[in-house]
């Protein structure tokens, strides 16, 4: 046998392997695909945090979803780069969430309208106090960020998310016990400041 068909047979095994959900061959997919997923999405995003996150964010939706994964051309390669495609584009629609409110929280800065104190400048905490929010949410591990949209803006309870998710309870409270210790230490003090 040739070495392209050892390559082929050896592809065809660690896909296969892959959708019936051995780990081995799972692990085996990540190290394979890794390096090309990381490297379009640090292309498209220009951020490599963002980009290792995505990387993260695909083997999880690929792993999650391998049971709806059909060989077709390209194989398993090409149904993971599509996926990737899909995270990136989900990255960069968050990306321009965070500029819209960040210009949103600039056109309702103090001064703009209204007496100090009044209405207007409330409005612009409250939007930079979202847009402060939301930075750190994109900072936490994927899965720590995923469990606590589920629970906030899901508004479902730690059993249901750990249902959804198919993670186990303890993981899904742990997860958000950490995210939850780690917004407290990177977000400023809700008391108001004293001048």
């Amino acid at each position: 046998m040739d070495e392209a068909m050892d390559e082929g047979a050896r592809e065809e095994y660690l896909a296969a392997g892959f959708a019936a959900g051995d780990e081995r061959c799972m692990e085996a997919v990540y190290r394979r695909w890794r390096p090309l997923v990381h490297s379009i999405a640090y292309r498209c995003l220009g951020d490599d945090r963002e980009a290792e996150d995505v990387t993260q964010q695909v083997f999880l939706a690929a792993w999650h979803g391998r049971l709806r994964y059909r060989p077709g051309p390209g194989g398993l390669g090409a149904w993971i780069t599509g996926i990737t495609r899909h995270k990136v584009a989900d990255a960069l629609e968050a990306r321009t969430r965070r500029t819209r409110a960040a210009a949103a929280a600039v056109r309702a800065s103090p001064g703009t309208a209204g007496p100090p104190g009044g209405p207007a400048l409330q409005e612009a905490e409250q939007v930079l106090d979202r847009v402060l929010v939301l930075g750190e949410l994109a900072r936490l591990p994927s899965e720590q960020r995923r469990v606590l949209h589920l629970a906030f803006y899901g508004d479902l309870t730690q059993t249901q998310i750990a249902d959804r998710t198919g993670l186990p309870l303890g993981t899904v409270k742990s997860h958000m016990r950490r995210a939850l210790h780690r917004l407290r230490r990177s977000l400023p003090s809700a008391e108001p400041a004293t001048r």
